[in-house]
């Protein structure tokens, strides 16, 4: 594993003085070399019992392993053994390749923080549900360009969804549901106060919420059942969205090719809807 990537992906979690820690090892990896731990406290203007501190909570043995570390995933990606590491502090003069590289790092992050269990644990509750209930799905905005796509998929391995844009109809459409049924909510920032309150409504229903935000903190992830984390960072606004959206897209492929999996007819479903639609488009 990338200690860089491993930095990233736990960045959202660190106090203040781990954060400002994390960004220079990701800004300076190329020269974290030269640097003892007294050295890069000093230049953070920190203790430097914080630096071995943070090292530690990473699960490293101390600031030299760490350091040994980042060296050995710089020298591979410079051998192309390795994805180049965009976190090492590469600007905007990169290659062609560079946003690839971004997203492959992002998909990696995002990969670590959520587990198969987890990914295995909501492909079996949308199972369940598609058996006994209903799947709700609900995102707005741009979250629901996903909430949409992912709908249409589950739909077509023939699992009842049952999706919207709109939190009054959602909230109407909620009162039918029961225990069994998933409610999925997609939300970025996982902050927006009528999918808190229908996430709450879902679970008084005795129903079970899977959300998909971002890895960081917020008030709708702690409503959920089973959660979904997506990493994905960078400094510039107009490529941070394009590393979520490949992020995102990757954890709900994952959940896709298990539910195809999983019974022989669901992949028979899925192909007889595939040759429908294709009959419906031709002239």
């Amino acid at each position: 594993m990338s200690p860089l990537v491993k930095i990233r992906s736990e960045r959202d979690q660190m106090s203040a003085v781990e954060r400002r820690i994390a960004d220079f090892i990701l800004e300076n990896a190329h020269l974290l070399r030269d640097y003892s731990s007294q050295q890069l406290a000093n230049a953070l203007g920190i203790s430097q019992s914080s630096v071995v501190k943070f090292t530690q909570k990473l699960g490293f043995k101390g600031y030299p392993d760490l350091k040994y570390s980042v060296g050995e995933a710089i020298a591979r990606a410079d051998n192309g053994d390795a994805p180049a590491m965009a976190a090492a502090g590469e600007g905007e003069e990169e290659g062609p390749g560079a946003l690839w590289r971004h997203k492959s790092e992002a998909e990696e992050a995002t990969r670590l923080i959520n587990p198969p269990q987890i990914i295995q644990a909501i492909a079996t509750a949308i199972e369940q549900a598609g058996r006994a209930g209903k799947v709700f799905i609900i995102g707005l905005g741009e979250d629901d360009i996903y909430a949409r796509n992912f709908a249409l998929r589950l739909s077509l391995l023939g699992i009842l969804t049952v999706h919207n844009f709109d939190t009054a109809r959602m909230t109407a459409n909620v009162s039918a549901a029961g225990a069994g049924d998933v409610l999925l909510v997609f939300s970025e920032h996982g902050n927006h106060p009528a999918l808190c309150k229908i996430a709450r409504y879902f679970r008084e229903k005795r129903g079970q919420v899977i959300t998909v935000t971002r890895h960081n903190a917020n008030p709708l992830r702690t409503l959920a059942d089973i959660a979904l984390l997506v990493s994905a960072h960078d400094e510039r606004p107009y490529i941070q969205p394009l590393l979520y959206q490949s992020a995102l897209q990757h954890l709900l492929d994952r959940v896709f090719v298990l539910l195809c999996e999983s019974h022989d007819d669901r992949r028979a479903q899925l192909l007889a809807n595939l040759d429908r639609i294709q009959l419906m488009l031709e002239p």
